[in-house]
């Protein structure tokens, strides 16, 4: 049997359609998917733990070289902590500039949770009876598109910067011109919150500067349609600790007797969530308003909410919209972990000392991420708290029944495009031309991508163009990349490469 990429490439012989049709494209697109993940397996061999800046700069150097290949004119931007990498191709100075964002490091692993050796040398899979198995590189058969490709950062985010050379080599392949100035900026620390950021844009604000920003990042719609997000959620991080006794005490000798941080700490986190989900600290929702045309684009988005459930395992949701889309337009109170003394194997019977824990908030635009933390904080104070920004001395624990240490994190902020804006208007017909159908448009992400300050700094309108499939494990253990995803990427960015914005 002919392999799936061969039956495709020998039928353009026979296929007689309009340049840059989509099928046209999908074509293009297909003769670049074999090359284009051998080319992704060498870039996710190099390990890119945003912690490590050796990872970092060994991965900045195998992009000098994939850029300068494709005769990019490259630029290294130092900042405080990693360097972001720049390249740019220009057509002319009377053509629009778009400027592309993406970021090559990745999230920390542990070996130990894959189901494969090394994270870092990826291995295709298909599935067999509802279970992954690895096979050779050479199978790729007419069944190619479902075959998976697990590597750490092979959708996040390293497998769009290769779909998108990829692209820029089926151009030269067909001897076709971009229509409007490219630059791309790829950040070194995303997973870390891109606190470089702020300063570096404004440092290099002339050389980033563009008409129109496109960020390539996350995963699709579920329904699997071409998708544009316009939006995305910020985030900072509240960590809350209260406290019972100086050390453990013995449940026996204490237990009735001293009082336990872990039931303060369910009290307190009781009072400020309703049952159904919803943040009932005073005013935390205060400025969102959702009139009847944006709850109509709302719901217009394609969910499905029985896949939605039945892909995360619920039986029903929080109360916070009517649905998904509307839930995301809110800001969460999100309790991303707990710790109070030992469970399991080391369980001992005592009371706790203390119990920490450790809240994200996802912002949306109309939410000040430093007025959402004292609305918390002055509500730990309303339940009974005194609270201060440390341990506590021996004299506040003798004065104070409860006594609560409240610290935060800074702020990735949120961003909003409008949804009939000129840079999304072009983006959809770009689509529209190149892939046969109309993209799902949703007004925002729940996720985060620390682009605001690009946003702000260059007064330029973002979207976000995503092109992964929407299990891909990012951040996980067994992280992948379906490969009709990557055939996928790459006819969308040759839709937009070859339609200049108005």
């Amino acid at each position: 049997m002919k392999s799936f990429w061969s039956y495709f490439i020998l039928s353009l012989s026979v296929i007689h359609v309009n340049a840059q049709s989509p099928e046209q494209l999908n074509n293009w697109a297909l003769q670049k998917t074999v090359p284009g993940i051998t080319e992704l397996r060498d870039f996710i061999a190099i390990p890119n733990d945003a912690v490590n800046l050796d990872d970092i700069n060994m991965n900045v150097e195998w992009l000098k070289t994939a850029f300068t290949k494709r005769n990019f004119t490259i630029q290294v931007l130092e900042t405080e902590n990693t360097p972001l990498f720049f390249a740019e191709k220009k057509v002319n100075k009377k053509a629009p500039t778009v400027l592309f964002y993406m970021h090559y490091d990745g999230q920390s692993v542990d070996k130990s949770k894959w189901d494969q050796d090394d994270p870092f040398k990826a291995v295709l899979k298909k599935k067999v009876d509802g279970k992954w198995i690895e096979t050779d590189w050479e199978e790729l058969s007419i069944d190619g598109p479902e075959y998976r490709i697990f590597g750490r950062s092979s959708s996040d985010d390293k497998g769009p910067i290769i779909m998108l050379l990829q692209a820029i080599d089926a151009l030269e392949d067909n001897e076709l011109k971009l229509k409007y100035n490219l630059k791309v900026v790829l950040d070194g620390e995303e997973e870390k919150g891109g606190n470089q950021l702020p300063e570096a844009v404004a440092k290099y604000r002339d050389i980033l500067q563009a008409d129109h920003m496109i960020i390539n990042d996350g995963p699709k719609h579920l329904s699997g349609k071409p998708t544009l997000v316009f939006g995305c959620r910020g985030n900072t991080r509240v960590d809350i600790t209260v406290y019972g006794t100086r050390v453990h005490q013995h449940s026996g000798h204490y237990g009735n007797y001293a009082p336990n941080p872990v039931f303060m700490m369910a009290h307190l986190l009781a009072s400020m969530k309703s049952p159904d989900g919803r943040v009932i600290i005073e005013g935390y929702y205060d400025g969102i308003d959702l009139n009847n045309e944006i709850k109509e684009r709302l719901a217009a988005v394609p969910d499905d909410v029985n896949t939605i459930h039945q892909t995360i395992g619920i039986a029903k949701p929080e109360a916070v919209g009517n649905n998904i889309q509307e839930a995301l337009q809110f800001p969460s109170l999100n309790v991303r972990g707990i710790s109070a003394a030992w469970i399991g194997k080391e369980a001992r019977t005592i009371v706790p000392q203390d119990v920490t824990a450790a809240f994200d908030l996802r912002l949306v635009p109309e939410s000040d991420p430093d007025r959402l933390k004292l609305l918390i904080k002055n509500h730990i104070e309303g339940q009974g708290y005194y609270v201060i920004d440390r341990a506590p001395t021996e004299q506040e624990r003798m004065t104070h029944p409860k006594i609560a240490t409240y610290k935060t994190g800074k702020a990735t902020l949120p961003f909003r495009t409008d949804l009939d804006s000129e840079t999304g208007d072009w983006l959809s017909a770009a689509l529209k031309k190149g892939l046969g159908e109309d993209p799902v448009k949703i007004r925002i992400m729940g996720g985060t991508v620390p682009t605001s300050t690009f946003i702000n700094e260059l007064n330029v309108p973002a979207i976000i163009v995503p092109l992964v499939n929407p299990d891909n494990n990012q951040h996980s253990p067994n992280e992948n990349l379906r490969v009709g995803n990557f055939t996928y990427g790459v006819q969308a960015f040759l839709s937009i490469l070859l339609n200049e914005p108005e």
